[in-house]
């Protein structure tokens, strides 16, 4: 595995990867260009180095929020095929009609289609 500075392991941890080349190129963008602009090497090496911690902890909080997200939407939806499953053709499941829900009163409910009923 890689480990950046010793700590970090980039492959195992979700968007360390991506967040450390995106604050890579944002510190060779702004230090580059805060050189290009005043031609002053130290304070463009310092700007660079700003860039890389700004991008590279905006990447990272970004990629973690929506990995967070995707996390509970898949464990809503799992806990959703679960009880599915579970409750399929039970008394409990809320999708199951009633057999006899009018009473044997002969009366129809809005939601059947009288010409189908006997």
């Amino acid at each position: 595995t890689f480990k950046l500075l010793g700590i970090l392991d980039v492959e195992n941890i979700p968007c360390a990867r991506d967040s450390v080349l995106y604050g890579s190129l944002g510190s060779v963008v702004a230090g580059l260009g805060h050189f290009l602009l005043t031609s002053r090497i130290r304070r463009s090496c310092d700007v660079g180095v700003g860039g890389f911690i700004l991008v590279t902890l905006g990447c990272w909080f970004h990629c973690r929020y929506n990995y967070a997200k995707l996390r509970i939407q898949e464990r809503m939806a799992r806990e959703g095929i679960k009880n599915k499953i579970l409750y399929e053709s039970t008394h409990l499941d809320p999708q199951r009609k009633p057999a006899n829900g009018n009473g044997g009163s002969g009366v129809t409910s809005s939601t059947e289609n009288p010409a189908t009923t006997h």
